[in-house]
């Protein structure tokens, strides 16, 4: 089930590639992080303690590693090949996370994309290809996706893809400095037994 030749492992659609984060990510990762701050700090995650903070990127990179080699986690960095660049630059994170396995095979997925980027299918394309992997390669049976009801770029997404919509729960996570309310999303591997990337993909080329 779980074991060195599942993770690591980089995920590959056209020009887009998931893989995992490293520490030598640090500066990149930053700076992409930097200028979509105000993007992103109305659904980020916080820390209720009183005076608690975030990690460092050092400690995040370490606690995520972690999860992985307990098999609790999938830590990706979404990158993208881009023209005159000799690497795929970042433009998001994708983490698969709290991963259950015995009878209930399950597991939860965040992303954010870079504000640059959003609008072009990035976030769908690499939510799939690791509800793929999670499915096909981990054999686990559900995906749940959980977004502030404010969140109106990630409710795109999942609706998008085709998540059900399972209702709310109620000051679910502390966002932003406060405890808040999310819309839980589901999908079952046997809701997509063609995989949700190929039922993505065909979809955007009917389109076209």
């Amino acid at each position: 089930m779980w074991g060195p030749s599942i993770w690591p492992v980089t995920l590959e659609c056209g020009d887009l590639v998931l893989r995992p984060i490293r520490y030598r990510d640090h500066k990149e990762w930053t700076q992409v992080r930097s200028r979509n701050n105000d993007w992103l700090a109305p659904w980020e995650a916080s820390n209720p303690a009183p005076g608690g903070g975030l990690p460092s990127y050092r400690q995040m990179v370490r606690s995520l590693n972690a999860q992985a080699r307990q098999g609790t986690a999938l830590p990706f960095l979404i990158t993208e090949w881009t023209p005159g660049f000799t690497d795929p630059l970042i433009v998001g994170q994708l983490t698969v996370s709290s991963i259950v396995w015995g009878s209930a095979m399950m597991a939860t997925l965040g992303y954010w994309v870079d504000q640059a980027r959003a609008g072009r299918g990035i976030a769908p394309t690499a939510v799939a290809m690791a509800t793929d992997h999670c499915f096909r390669e981990l054999g686990l049976h559900r995906m749940e996706i959980n977004i502030r009801p404010e969140n109106r770029a990630s409710l795109r997404v999942v609706e998008k893809l085709g998540f059900r919509d399972e209702g709310y729960r109620e000051k679910y996570l502390h966002i932003n400095g406060n405890w808040a309310d999310h819309r839980s999303f589901a999908l079952t591997s046997d809701e997509v037994p063609q995989g949700l990337l190929t039922r993505w993909l065909q979809g955007q080329a009917t389109k076209e």
